[in-house]
This record gives C-alpha cells, sequence and structure tokens, in this order.
C-alpha cells in the first residue's frame, strides 16, 4: 500500500490516493473494530496532505461517511471485485470522494455566503 502511495504521488490525482487508501487500508486490518474509521481519515489526511492544506468546511468527507454508509460500502465492494479479477478499479470510490468533497467544499459557501447551494 504504502509503495503504491509513494510510487504514484506525482502521477495519481489526490482522490485517486484516497480512494486507494480508503480500500486498501480495509484489508490490511491494523486495528481490532477500527478498520473504517481508520481508513476513513488517513484517506482524507492523504487527501489534504497531496493538496497542500487542510480542507475547509464542516461536513468532512469522513462525516459524511459515517451519516451514509451504503455508498461507502458499495464502492469498497467494487473496488474488491475488480481486485478479484486482477485490476485495479477506483472508479466507484474516486467518484465517492469527489461528490463528498463538493458537498463539504459547498457548505463552506453556504456559510461564507449565506446561500443554500444545493437542494436536499
Amino acid at each position: 500500500m504504502c509503495d503504491y502511495i509513494n510510487d504514484n504521488w506525482h502521477e495519481k490525482s489526490a482522490v485517486h490516493l484516497a480512494s486507494y487508501i480508503m480500500w486498501r487500508l480495509n484489508w490490511i486490518h491494523p486495528f481490532s473494530d477500527g478498520n473504517g474509521r481508520t481508513s476513513r481519515m488517513v484517506s482524507y489526511l492523504v487527501l489534504c496532505i497531496r493538496l497542500g492544506m487542510l480542507l475547509p468546511g464542516r461536513n468532512t468527507i469522513p462525516d459524511q461517511i459515517v451519516d451514509n454508509r451504503k455508498p461507502y460500502f458499495e464502492a469498497l465492494e467494487a473496488a474488491d471485485r475488480a481486485d478479484e479479477d486482477g485490476d485495479l478499479d477506483l472508479s466507484q470510490m474516486e467518484e465517492l470522494i469527489e461528490a463528498m468533497l463538493a458537498v463539504q467544499l459547498t457548505g463552506l459557501m453556504e456559510a461564507a455566503t449565506g446561500k443554500h447551494y444545493l437542494s436536499d
């Protein structure tokens, strides 16, 4: 996992690297009963470090996953199915992280402007 991140740090996008960590760290099982929580936090950390900033906004990507885990589980399972075929396909996880990043940043815009950008 670390080799992949290091080897692809400059070639792959921040979202791709965060997606890879999110998926792969769930398989390493570093902590009892904490794999998901750990992978979400490390993934978010990699995203921020790769972008060179602490991302603004209150409704963070890890918070959004906790609020609705189903898309997260589906993205993990999609990556697992691809891996079983010998492929690395993180597209579903990347789309999930992209959408959640948009929600996080939109929340910041709403707080800054008082305008509502997303409809519920």
